[in-house]
């Protein structure tokens, strides 16, 4: 696993995600109360970016198709996507915010 900072907990907002990149890896970033939560930046159905989606609560609309996804398990709840989302492990320490990938994911860095 390869783990990064993304930032400082109190900065990300808690109404919309946020985009974040590590290497080839881009990462939707969200904040629910004092969690993080993190999943792939792209719809499972089709290229779009889930960071520029609408939020609501614990899901994210995909703006191409309208998709919804559970950000906190990645699972599809509605169609036209079927397949879920790679979720990926936050932690917070010291106010910051960590995401761990996948060293796959990395490879290509």
């Amino acid at each position: 696993m390869t783990e990064f900072a993304v930032g400082v907990l109190a900065d990300l907002p808690s109404d919309r995600a946020t985009r974040v990149e590590h290497g080839n890896t881009a990462v939707a970033v969200f904040r629910l109360g004092d969690e993080v939560h993190a999943i792939a930046d792209r719809c499972s159905h089709a290229e779009a970016s889930l960071s520029d989606g609408d939020v609501f609560d614990s899901e994210v609309e995909c703006p191409r198709h309208g998709a919804a996804f559970d950000f906190t398990t990645g699972q599809a709840l509605t169609l036209p996507a079927s397949k879920p989302v790679a979720v990926y492990v936050t932690e917070i320490r010291d106010g910051s915010v960590f995401i761990e990938i996948p060293d796959e994911e990395t490879a290509n860095e």
